[in-house]
């Protein structure tokens, strides 16, 4: 699904600044990976690549075996829109519409009827049990429905691989944990790929691998197994390995 391969990102200026060195990622269809790391140490830089927010200096990104950064503007656009999914830590909801309308957003742009959009919104508002905010506005909705909403937008066009960037970031610990547990839950019913960058070892614990990242190198991978629990330890154990400030992981919640 997503090859990155010996992909290394130099940022140019006054004085030349190497994010990531010839980073290597293979992530296969239906995985829900995670990439930690401490603040600074390339891992939002690797996510926006992906994305095709960011373009690498060297090296390639393959997703479904296709590089995107190849891709002309406006092909690169409908790439975006129909293959990939996008969850971020501040939601990224227009304030001024209501999460129906914010939902079904991607698709508008796509031209679709507005009854096929209705009934696609609605579809998904049930599988995320969202149905009784979607006449609200985003300032009217928790940040945990907040969140909801923002997967459900990200879900509406049935991406083949959802990116989320510290999603749980400004959310408290009740609506982190529901938010994970729906992301994990669309992994395995919808069979999304789905890559996560966090600084949060709870999160990272849904996952069924994650990959560290230090100083814009690789440092280590680990994968769950059958217990979240060891898995969250193990994370845990690799971060104390890895070094970092105490502010670089968010508190410990289990």
């Amino acid at each position: 699904m997503l090859k990155v391969r010996q992909v290394s990102k130099v940022y140019e200026g006054k004085i030349s600044y190497r994010a990531l060195s010839d980073i290597d990622l293979t992530v296969e269809d239906n995985e829900f990976v995670g990439i930690m790391g401490p603040s600074g140490s390339g891992k939002t830089t690797l996510l926006n690549m992906i994305a095709t927010i960011d373009e690498p200096t060297t090296g390639e990104i393959l997703i479904n075996g296709k590089d995107p950064h190849r891709l002309k503007k406006e092909k690169l656009a409908q790439f975006r829109r129909r293959e990939l999914g996008f969850v971020f830590q501040d939601f990224n909801l227009l304030h001024t519409l209501t999460v129906e309308e914010n939902m079904v957003l991607p698709l508008t742009l796509d031209g679709k009827k507005v009854s096929e959009m209705k009934k696609k919104a609605k579809g998904i508002a049930e599988k995320l049990g969202i149905t009784d905010i979607m006449d609200k506005r985003t300032y009217e909705i928790s940040g945990g429905q907040a969140q909801r909403a923002a997967v459900a937008r990200a879900m509406i066009h049935t991406p083949k691989l959802l990116l989320a960037d510290e999603p749980t970031g400004n959310l408290d610990s009740k609506s982190s944990k529901d938010v994970m547990e729906m992301l994990e839950s669309i992994n395995e019913k919808e069979k999304t790929t789905m890559l996560l960058v966090t600084h949060d070892p709870q999160a990272a614990s849904y996952c069924n691998r994650v990959v560290f990242i230090r100083d814009g190198k690789f440092y280590s991978e680990i994968h769950r197994g059958n217990n979240r629990q060891a898995f969250f330890q193990k994370i845990i154990d690799t971060l104390s390995l890895m070094g970092g400030d105490s502010n670089d992981f968010s508190s410990v919640r289990v």
